[in-house]
């Protein structure tokens, strides 16, 4: 953890000095605050002696009987004492906040960063939830231990040898007895770490729970409205909600002990020293005024170890906080980068899967053995039964995974020779439902090239005939669109990709059965738009609606993780295989549909 926090911090170094110098002055003032006091009750109300160099500037004073005049000395150094205190405290205060803000930003960055360049299959694996409580709650921790719990720690140290260093010079009899009750507390506090960071795990998984449950029931509403499950979903989150109610009352009832634990031995220490002060003073061995200063430093000693007790909470859920963030920074499913890797200009569009094999984990392979060969500009359709692996050879051209045999080759170079995000420039993407992001429509289109002109965006726009339903917008190019687009029709949607694949102007088009939801009128201008966009390309198509792909140049039919036939309509046809099953049973239920 502190690996973590002072690679964190490292960057800060100077406003971390200017934290640590005010919080010793802090200290300082702290420690000087009684003496003020000590001078009115002992030198000003009594008549005992300063130590010897306040003595020698004020005990001329107190000969010619100016006693107010001190009185009024000491009430100026305690207001000049709070002052220096009051502007320490601002200065830490303020440089303290900075610095956990940018420590906040800076691990926010970093682990999302980190997110972004994982393989798609860390997420067929890992709930969004759980990673957006560890983006938000686990990193606000972190900032919290990372900009104060830290410096405090060491302030508090240092506190509690300072004052132990005066207090022996007060009276060592009494001090010892604070080092004799230390040692235990510090043992009860070691012991107590444990129990609060498993009580703090528990917490956080909960707390993760609940940022699942309510994320996709916000991202579903319009299916839980649809069938009437809002109290199903309602009860899904009660559930949640009270574990995590559970947990947080069984972490609190962990944490609640130690205060009271404290506040007790202070009480202990406190009457102890009452007793044997009272005892000295009517001794004369003891001034009233050293001892309200000795029962000050003896209250503000165990302040600082009751903070460090406090602190073992701020440890234990930041150290929680850490292991999460941890979890995603030292996960190694980032698809390796060569640094000589090459990158592409414009490639031809020439597709290579050369006895690729590919499973999503290692006991439950997709593709064993798949082969085939797509010249550049030609249309080629995927197909075979649900689960044969379609969208899975489609996702190995982009390098979204790795085959774990075999190579995957572009223009006759394997993908994984090509620097990534070069390669995916050059290949475009129409799925089965577009996915659009809060904005406007042109910062939508102009996803797919964000230096695109206003002109080229609009030029996209008209070829995938989505120009004439945006003129026709209150406010054209700039209205704002829904989240994922919810304000447009699918067939708006699916234009807006398309024109954002035109707008990419790329050479390799892979699609999902882009009509696949669309009625038939929507249908019609998609598939215009496809067939312009589609022009000169090289276009591998996941077919479910086996007329789309009719007019290929090649079909390949995946079943049983191998190229199970390959060929042109007629040819697959002919075979009387895989390929006219499928045909037959989908156009015999398109048949029959048709004459009821």
């Amino acid at each position: 953890m502190l690996r973590l926090i002072g690679e964190l911090i490292r960057p800060y170094r100077f406003k971390l000095l200017i934290i640590l110098l005010a919080m010793l002055v802090e200290t300082a003032m702290s420690l000087a605050s009684p003496w003020p006091l000590k001078v009115i009750i002992d030198n000003v109300v009594g008549n005992h002696k300063l130590p010897h160099a306040l003595d020698e500037l004020v005990r001329p004073m107190l000969d010619h009987g100016n006693k107010l005049q001190v009185a009024g000395l000491a009430a100026l150094a305690f207001i000049l004492i709070a002052l220096l205190g009051a502007v320490a405290s601002y200065i830490d205060n303020y440089f303290t906040e900075s610095v956990g803000q940018w420590v906040a930003h800076d691990l926010r960055m970093r682990t999302y960063h980190h997110l972004q360049r994982l393989s798609l299959g860390y997420y067929d694996t890992h709930q969004t939830g759980t990673l957006l409580s560890t983006i938000t709650t686990d990193i606000e921790t972190i900032q919290d231990f990372a900009s104060s719990s830290t410096l405090n720690i060491l302030i508090d140290m240092l506190t509690i040898v300072s004052m132990l260093g005066l207090m022996f010079w007060l009276n060592w009899d009494f001090t010892l007895i604070a080092v004799a009750v230390t040692p235990f507390l510090l043992f009860f506090i070691s012991r107590f770490k444990k129990a609060v960071k498993k009580a703090t795990h528990q917490v956080r998984k909960e707390e993760s729970e609940i940022v699942a449950v309510v994320q996709q029931g916000l991202e579903s509403m319009q299916v839980i409205e649809a069938f009437g499950r809002q109290d199903m979903e309602q009860e899904a989150l009660n559930q949640v909600s009270h574990a995590t109610v559970s947990a947080a009352l069984s972490a609190r009832k962990v944490k609640s002990l130690l205060s009271p634990i404290v506040t007790i031995t202070v009480a202990f220490c406190t009457a102890i020293v009452l007793w044997r002060g009272a005892s000295l003073i009517l001794r004369d061995v003891m001034t009233i005024g050293a001892l309200t200063v000795y029962l000050s430093y003896l209250t503000k000693f165990f302040k600082p170890v009751k903070d460090l007790a406090t602190t073992t909470n701020a440890i234990a859920q930041a150290t929680v906080g850490v292991e999460r963030v941890r979890a995603i920074l030292e996960t190694d499913t980032i698809l390796p980068e060569r640094s000589d890797g090459a990158e592409p200009r414009f490639l031809k569009g020439e597709i290579v899967f050369d006895h690729v094999a590919f499973g999503y984990s290692a006991d439950t392979p997709v593709l064993t053995d798949v082969s085939f060969k797509i010249e550049p500009g030609q249309m080629v359709g995927v197909v075979g039964p649900t689960g044969s692996g379609k969208s899975t050879v489609v996702s190995l051209i982009p390098r979204f995974y790795d085959p774990t045999s075999g190579a995957v080759k572009i223009d006759g170079r394997d993908v994984r020779e090509y620097k990534v995000n070069p390669l995916r420039e050059q290949i475009g993407y129409v799925l089965q439902d577009t996915v659009l992001f809060r904005g406007t429509i042109l910062e939508n289109i102009a996803f797919g090239r964000p230096n695109a002109t206003r002109d080229e965006i609009v030029a996209a726009a008209q070829l995938a005939n989505a120009d004439e339903f945006i003129a026709r917008m209150p406010k054209g190019y700039d209205t704002m669109v829904g989240e994922r687009g919810s304000t447009l029709s699918g067939g708006q949607r699916q234009r807006i990709g398309i024109a954002r694949v035109m707008v990419r102007n790329s050479p390799i088009l892979l699609l999902d059965e882009p009509t696949a939801a669309l009625d038939s009128e929507s249908e019609k201008a998609v598939i215009e738009a496809l067939e312009r966009l589609m022009k000169g390309r090289t276009v591998v198509t996941i077919a479910h609606r086996l007329s789309t792909i009719r007019d290929a140049d090649k079909i390949i039919v995946i079943s049983g993780g191998v190229v199970a036939e390959s060929g042109m309509h007629g040819e697959l046809m002919a075979l009387n295989g895989i390929y006219a099953g499928l045909h037959r049973t989908q156009f015999d239920a398109s048949a029959a549909k048709a004459s009821s």
